[in-house]
């Protein structure tokens, strides 16, 4: 039994060592890799926390996980809003004053950047330009304008949301490596989802929600919005415990959470 225990122990220590340098060759790790290692985690806080720590500690950045249809999702919502604001840039109304609305009317003038341009503009990050950066960054306000309409009900202001989610574009446009074959919005997406999942988490509270709990409150959320599209009306508790297997007592304790943040 101590052997078998010394093993697990053993197995741990290696697998948590492979997932430290997967993250440091590739700069980063997402929350769904992690959580793979520790499926009991919140009956393991303190070994997930020093985990983070180390990340932290060796400059590898944890992303909340994102499936490739969210990831195309992103794209369609980006696409969609662009001819919005397109409609919207070509208004001279006076009467759009909200900030909002300002803001938006003047990221629909932008012009969207082609896969060559692109790649230019990062080349052009890496060597130092000031303007280049600034090209990479305006060229995709618009991705994040359609990141943070999914998280708008949640503790922060539509404009606080994306203040924050901006933060993470500017981050996402330093980091960006080109040669790696990934669209620049792909990367973008992790960066800018972090910075206002990471937002809403901090927001003055009594209780700290621990980073794992947030990675499960947004999968909760993003699970139910998805059968409320499937079959036509809000999904109950069982239904989502049913798609997440978890009980659907859970299910209720974590919604409880997510609406006292």
């Amino acid at each position: 039994m101590i052997d078998r225990g010394r093993k697990m122990a053993k197995k741990k220590k290696k697998d948590t060592s492979k997932i430290m340098e997967k993250g440091k060759k590739q700069g980063f790790i997402t929350q769904e890799e992690i959580l793979k290692l520790f499926p009991d985690a919140e009956d393991r806080v303190e070994e997930l926390d020093d985990l983070y720590a180390k990340f932290l500690a060796e400059g590898v950045d944890v992303f909340e996980s994102v499936t490739e249809e969210e990831m195309a999702e992103d794209e369609r919502a980006t696409t969609e809003l662009a001819k919005e604001l397109e409609v919207l840039a070509t208004l001279e109304d006076k009467t759009l004053t909200d900030p909002v609305r300002m803001y938006l009317k003047e990221i629909g003038r932008i012009p969207l950047l082609t896969a060559e341009l692109e790649i230019d503009l990062a080349q052009g990050v890496e060597k130092g330009s000031r303007a280049a950066k600034k090209k990479l960054i305006q060229s995709n306000l618009r991705l994040v304008v359609s990141i943070a309409k999914k998280y708008v009900g949640r503790g922060m202001s539509f404009l606080d949301l994306i203040q924050e989610g901006n933060q993470g574009l500017m981050r996402a446009v330093e980091k960006y490596d080109w040669r790696r074959g990934y669209k620049f919005s792909t990367y973008a997406t992790w960066w800018i989802r972090q910075a206002i999942t990471r937002a809403i988490a901090d927001q003055a509270r009594t209780i700290r929600i621990p980073v794992h709990m947030v990675e499960t409150i947004n999968k909760l959320i993003r699970t139910s919005r998805k059968l409320a599209q499937q079959i036509g009306r809000e999904p109950t508790a069982e239904e989502i415990g049913k798609e997440m297997e978890l009980d659907p007592d859970r299910v209720r304790e974590i919604f409880k959470i997510a609406q006292d943040t």
